[in-house]
């Protein structure tokens, strides 16, 4: 008999943020079906309010709500029944992402942010995978967004490739000159190999503002895009109703999203999960154990690249016009603030994280002009107060069982 078994017991446990139910007992699922339901709620009414004070009332009582939720347990009571009722879930979403959708049918620029976050929040995946799993410093992710939207304007220029290969081809390109910039990264640890990819940021910008045959610092029209004869630049129309062009890309890029999570997700309860925690926690100890750290590393840096370059071609052909000025240092930082407030190795974290840094400064236009400088304050404040960030990552959990 397994000694964790004698140990544990059946019943449940209570922790400071709730009840957690034992192993052989499964959650209740009305604490899932209540949190996608406050989520898509809480979202709708955000893009919806345009009034400053209203919209400061729903904050604030959206803020009430999650912190209550936090204290007398739902939080704990939510990660239980998802964790067992994944189904449920995936449903649940998929149910509350189309009726978002349906109340915010008209309004495109509600649909455009929404489509934006979600880019975001891909692509914070992948830094994700870079920075919380492998230990993997990157200050240049807009440069590879920015090397996927430049990749499908010249494409799409040359004409003859079908969008779904534009898009593929444009996170390989970002592959192919990561590839250049892994070789010193590998070289260099800590603050010295973020320093690297701080400065092939900045150079990569500077080369597209020089680059008169990318458009220099007028930039480039690009094509929408049309995916198997679905063109994503034309209305919808459902059953008499009228749908924004924008909801196209809001279900492409929740797609991607959601492979994204899932691929984060596989590898995290993996031992390639494993091995990528051995190499972020203490490189010397992993290679005297036989790991290959620099092929862990080029793993991790390969995959988030490749998720950043393909939402960088989405991110090109959904707005129609891509320039230098889209890809900028500032834009590597914010999402870089996205995944530590999100919580460092919590790919979950980057969802709610990437809500707050993109879409509430362009609802609350008056700090448009500071909205740099309080991502930085947001960032301090969330190291000093919460340093595992909005959604702690949890501690890895080995099914091991010792027999008696």
């Amino acid at each position: 008999m397994s000694r964790v078994g004698q140990l544990a017991g059946d019943s449940p446990v209570r922790t400071g943020a709730g009840t957690l139910p034992r192993s052989g007992q499964r959650a209740h699922r009305w604490p899932l079906v209540a949190a996608v339901a406050f989520a898509a709620t809480a979202l709708t009414v955000l893009v919806l309010i345009e009034n400053q004070k209203l919209l400061g009332l729903a904050l604030a009582a959206i803020a009430a709500i999650c912190l209550g939720a936090a204290r007398f347990g739902g939080v704990a009571a939510t990660e239980a029944a998802a964790a067992d009722h994944p189904w449920l879930l995936r449903g649940l979403i998929t149910a509350a992402t189309l009726a978002v959708l349906f109340v915010l049918r008209d309004d495109n620029f509600g649909l455009l942010m929404l489509s934006t976050v979600l880019i975001y929040a891909t692509v914070c995946v992948g830094l994700t995978i870079q920075m919380g799993y492998a230990g993997l410093t990157n200050f240049a992710a807009a440069a590879f967004v920015g090397t996927g939207g430049y990749t499908a304007a010249m494409l799409g220029q040359a004409g003859g490739l079908p969008d779904p290969v534009v898009l593929v081809t444009g996170g390989l390109v970002a592959v192919a000159i990561g590839s250049l910039l892994i070789l010193p990264v590998l070289r260099t640890r800590g603050h010295y190999a973020a320093l690297t990819t701080l400065a092939f940021g900045v150079m990569f910008n500077v080369f597209l503002d020089a680059n008169e045959l990318l458009g220099g610092p007028q930039g480039l029209k690009i094509p929408g895009i049309n995916l198997f004869g679905w063109d994503f630049s034309e209305d919808l129309h459902i059953a008499g109703f009228t749908i924004s062009f924008y909801a196209n890309y809001v279900l492409l890029t929740g797609a991607l999203a959601a492979l994204a999570m899932m691929l984060a997700g596989l590898i995290d309860r993996s031992w390639i999960g494993i091995w990528f925690d051995a190499v972020r926690l203490d490189e010397t100890a992993a290679s005297v154990f036989g790991l290959k750290i620099g092929r862990w590393k080029i793993l991790a840096f390969t995959l988030g690249n490749f998720l950043a370059g393909v939402m960088g071609a989405v991110y090109a052909k959904m707005t129609g016009f891509i320039a230098p000025s889209n890809f900028t240092f500032g834009d590597s930082l914010v999402m870089v603030s996205i995944v530590i407030l999100g919580g460092i190795g919590n790919r979950w974290g980057v969802l709610p994280a990437a809500l707050i840094v993109v879409l509430l400064p362009e609802k609350l236009q008056f700090i448009q002009e500071y909205r740099l400088l309080l991502y930085a304050l947001l960032v301090i404040v969330i190291l000093i107060v919460r340093p595992d960030g909005l959604v702690a990552r949890r501690v890895r959990k080995l099914n091991l069982e010792a027999r008696s």
